[in-house]
């Protein structure tokens, strides 16, 4: 079942990333994006951003690391033992 999810999020992350002028077209432009991430372009790169972290995350779930990246990454923050 985590390979099928993870490329389910690798395809939708692609699809972000390569079809972003469709997507910002249907969506339309975000006013945050535009004024912090540039002032043309914003929400185009906001959409592409998001297509690699579900990318990255897809390949983290296709290979079972996702626990323990997030573990390493944001685990120590959360844990009670602190």
């Amino acid at each position: 079942m985590k390979i099928v999810i993870g490329i389910i999020l690798i395809i939708i992350g692609f699809m972000l990333v390569w079809k972003n002028e469709a997507v910002v077209g249907f969506t339309g432009y975000s006013a945050w994006a535009e004024s912090k991430l540039g002032t043309m372009g914003g929400t185009r790169l906001m959409y592409k951003l998001i297509g690699l972290a579900l990318i990255f995350g897809g390949l983290l779930a296709i290979t079972n690391l996702h626990q323990g990246f997030l573990e390493g990454t944001i685990g120590k923050l959360l844990s009670p033992g602190i």
